[in-house]
């Protein structure tokens, strides 16, 4: 591991991140965000969660610094007593999981298909290419918007978890076209080159040099297209939340704690919707960030 880490800091990846204030401050913020909400039954003050532990009477308490806070909930409750700093913390976990989990599932289904529309090429290409133009002629957040709905329609009283399963599959099916399109381009080039021709010529399987040969030479996009999509799938998230077909109201994610807050933003609360936005755009700013500094540091035009 150590060597790992050794071999990684004095490559030309490692002397760009350490040598980028902005990445090692976009990685530092994604790390604590991250921790936070891996380990939110540690860091967190509260669970927000447990309905045993919620005091109505302690419902829309301002910040810990205003005349009316509360030194127990540093940036004070929401309309059901629940601390705000422990509902981001556990909101922040809900919505990176659903981000994460959905880019691994597009990535994969991407990255499949464009290998294998890219490397064959003929009419497998031309269907593929035409599933992904249907794909991109719908707005993303509609299609989300159509098969969280349908999912929530033909299951009312699912479980937690088939309404999880229900919205990474709706920011799936939106995201695989992307990393299809991205891997096709790329294998196009790559199919031609020199070393394929050789594996092809000594009798090596398609399958092998597509998966030995070709994919290690197209994953560099397909990393700093994840990256910046983890941001994208975050509030994609977010928004369903907030549009009332996301998470259940059990387990809120940001998207569902800016929901709520907006009902009593212009009544004065306005911490309770102020601070999960500021949580979701830290999040997505600092992926971004990281995205754009892994493209440059991919990018050999730019050493």
């Amino acid at each position: 591991m150590r060597s790992t880490l050794a071999r990684w800091y004095a490559s030309d990846v490692g002397y760009s991140f350490r040598t980028s204030p902005v990445a090692i401050v976009a990685a530092s913020i994604a790390f604590i965000c991250i921790f936070c909400a891996v380990f939110a039954g540690w860091v967190a003050p509260h669970n927000p969660f447990d309905l045993t532990t919620l005091v109505l009477s302690d419902a829309r308490l301002p910040p810990a610094w205003e005349p009316e806070g509360s030194r127990k909930y540093l940036l004070g409750t929401d309309d059901q007593g629940r601390d705000i700093l422990s509902a981001l913390i556990y909101g922040a976990r809900i919505s990176l999981v659903v981000g994460v989990t959905s880019v691994i599932l597009s990535m994969i289904i991407g990255v499949a298909l464009g290998l294998l529309a890219g490397f064959r090429g003929g009419w497998t290409d031309t269907i593929l290419m035409r599933v992904c133009d249907v794909m991109l002629s719908f707005p993303a957040i509609l299609v989300a918007l159509l098969m969280a709905g349908v999912g929530r329609a033909m299951f009312p009283n699912a479980h937690d978890t088939v309404a999880f399963g229900v919205l990474i599959l709706s920011i799936t099916l939106t995201g695989w076209v992307q990393y299809a399109r991205t891997v096709r381009g790329t294998t196009m080039v790559e199919r031609n080159k020199e070393y394929v021709q050789a594996a092809r010529v000594t009798g090596v399987p398609p399958l092998r040099i597509m998966v030995r040969h070709v994919l290690p030479n197209v994953l560099g996009p397909v990393l700093v297209l994840a990256t910046i999509h983890v941001a994208t799938a975050i509030i994609t998230e977010a928004t369903l939340s907030f549009l009332g077909v996301g998470v259940p109201p059990t387990s809120p994610s940001l998207g569902t704690l800016i929901r709520v807050g907006n009902d009593y933003l212009f009544s004065g609360e306005w911490w309770i919707t102020i601070f999960p936005g500021l949580m979701l755009i830290l999040i997505a700013l600092s992926v971004n960030l990281l995205g754009d500094w892994l493209r440059d540091a991919l990018n050999p035009r730019l050493r």
